[in-house]
């Protein structure tokens, strides 16, 4: 997918914000209006760059800029608003955006899907503009070179419905929420239930296409192999804008069998989760079982529910070999098995009913929530006293929407060296953990209780899990790991506070090449990577 760059006679702009309240917006000799001239001079293509820019005063700016909101408490009537949303339907509309930015000392943030857990892809406390790359998600998929070209702005759920239309036996390995953009999924790793075969998302990306600080339009080639290493894992919003990913995909076969069982502390939950520690990740790797952990009601008694879900790569009777060899205390029998086709399961895991149809897939509407999430890296199981005393913490008031994902590695991600791409966590790790808290409460002093509750929930996991240091994933977007300065530069020290949970031994080389392909810092945020001291 090569984007075309037609040079069109300069577009006069129609619409000019007429007013706007900030009062941080700085430099009085650069008003807003003057970014918007400058968009409408930048050469563009036939599709007139007005169309797709909205300003405060368009009557669609508030819908435009809700839609793909997906975290709603950090987007509150309070939260600072885009000077101007792009969303952009050819590449030269984000050369312009980019230029027209930095000409005028505006930040961008760019937005797929709007899953960033912190909002970072919508929200900034100075002076901003919105890429919003919904237009851009055409994906072509190849079947005779088991290869696609996707665009950034497309869904998870778009990628796997347009593989599905081509072919049953070709899959790709990324996560189960089908509403997720791949513009950040892919570029902070990226992994699903095919992790354990197949790697990360990033581990699958052939080629790229990306606007750069220049506004210059870059692929592979032409952008060189530290680029390309730093957008598979690094968050491509630190270095530019990623317009388009070519991707590998991977073989599935024709029949595929999943299966969701739970059990309870009391129908021996503390032990089997002890021993899915040591199974999950050495069994064999066409095999994922993931765990989710949640306090439900059983018969007016609160207790700890662990259901332990699966898909394997194969028929039932294979998987009841595996499971009677290795994990025959999950006692799991042939009917909590089903049989389905890889694009069947990508519903299944979704929780979507199966009697719906695929193209529920292409729908790329969720309702905002308001909640918190955290992660962590387990490399020796948890004792049994570490679940009973988390356990207790699900007894408290603020679990009633908390869920624990304890997500298995091995296999494939063993195999796979830490450098190979910025997403450096690999052999040695057991699991992972997504923490995740949802309520609906919308004042200020509810939200505090919530996150003071998973920040202790945190605090009490810190000696069971990884350390020196103690780890995090990209893409579970975490803010109370540390943040950058408001200005260009932030020290080694203080960045690393973040950098070195989410990147380990690699943080120092994507600030080697974020310094080389954006040495004034351009593309920045809260935890954008940041420059090497002058």
């Amino acid at each position: 997918m090569k984007s075309n760059h037609l040079p069109m006679p300069h577009l006069f702009l129609v619409s000019l914000l007429l007013s706007f309240s900030w009062s941080t917006l700085g430099d009085t000799h650069q008003p807003h209006d003057s970014f918007l001239q400058c968009l409408s001079r930048h050469p563009s293509n036939a599709s007139s760059i007005s169309s797709v820019i909205y300003t405060q005063n368009n009557s669609s700016f508030s819908s435009v800029f809700e839609f793909s909101v997906r975290n709603a408490r950090v987007s509150t009537p309070t939260t600072p608003r885009p000077l101007v949303i792009v969303t952009p339907s050819h590449v030269s509309h984000i050369q312009a955006t980019v230029n027209c930015s930095r000409s005028h000392g505006l930040q961008v943030r760019i937005r797929s899907g709007g899953h960033d857990y912190e909002g970072l892809s919508y929200v900034s406390q100075v002076p901003f503009v919105i890429i919003d790359l919904i237009n851009l998600r055409s994906i072509d998929v190849d079947t005779e070179n088991n290869t696609a070209w996707i665009q950034a702005g497309a869904t998870i759920g778009e990628v796997y419905y347009r593989i599905a239309e081509k072919t049953a036996t070709l899959a790709f390995p990324a996560g189960i929420c089908p509403t997720v953009g791949v513009g950040g999924h892919f570029s902070g790793g990226g992994y699903g239930m095919l992790m354990r075969k197949y790697g990360l998302a990033a581990d699958q990306i052939i080629d790229a296409e990306l606007v750069d600080v220049n506004g210059k339009f870059l692929d592979r080639n032409s952008m060189g192999e530290d680029l390309f290493w730093a957008i598979r894992g690094g968050g491509g919003a630190s270095f530019g804008v990623v317009v388009a990913w070519k991707v590998n995909l991977v073989p599935v076969p024709s029949t595929v069998t999943v299966f969701t069982v739970n059990r309870t502390v009391e129908e021996n939950g503390t032990k089997l989760v002890h021993k899915w520690q040591s199974v999950a990740p050495r069994i064999n790797e066409d095999l994922y079982i993931r765990l989710f952990l949640r306090a439900v009601n059983s018969s007016r008694t609160r207790t700890i529910q662990a259901s332990f879900t699966s898909l394997y790569l194969g028929e039932t009777d294979e998987l009841l070999s595996l499971l009677q060899e290795s994990f025959p205390e999950l006692g799991i029998a042939r009917q909590d098995c089903i049989e389905m086709s890889w694009i069947q399961s990508i519903l299944y895991f979704a929780r979507i009913p199966q009697s719906e149809p695929l193209e529920i897939l292409l729908n790329r509407t969720a309702a905002a929530i308001i909640f918190k999430g955290k992660s962590d890296y387990v490399t020796k199981p948890i004792p049994e006293t570490g679940l009973e005393g988390l356990w207790q913490r699900f007894y408290e008031y603020e679990t009633e929407s908390m869920a624990l994902i304890f997500s298995p590695y091995g296999g494939n991600m063993d195999d796979i060296r830490e450098s190979e791409t910025p997403y450096s966590h690999r052999a040695g790790n057991l699991f992972s953990i997504h923490y995740g808290i949802v309520w609906g409460e919308e004042d200020v002093a509810s939200s505090q209780r919530y996150i003071n509750f998973m920040r202790r929930l945190y605090g009490y996991m810190e000696p069971y899990v990884s350390k020196s240091p103690r780890r995090a994933y990209m893409n579970y977007r975490d803010l109370d790991l540390g943040t950058n300065n408001n200005g260009v530069y932030t020290s080694y020290k203080q960045a690393s506070r973040w950098g070195l949970p989410y990147f380990n031994n690699n943080f120092n080389r994507l600030i080697h090449v974020k310094s080389l392909v954006d040495p004034e810092n351009f593309f920045r945020h809260e935890q954008s990577i940041p420059l090497l001291r002058r």
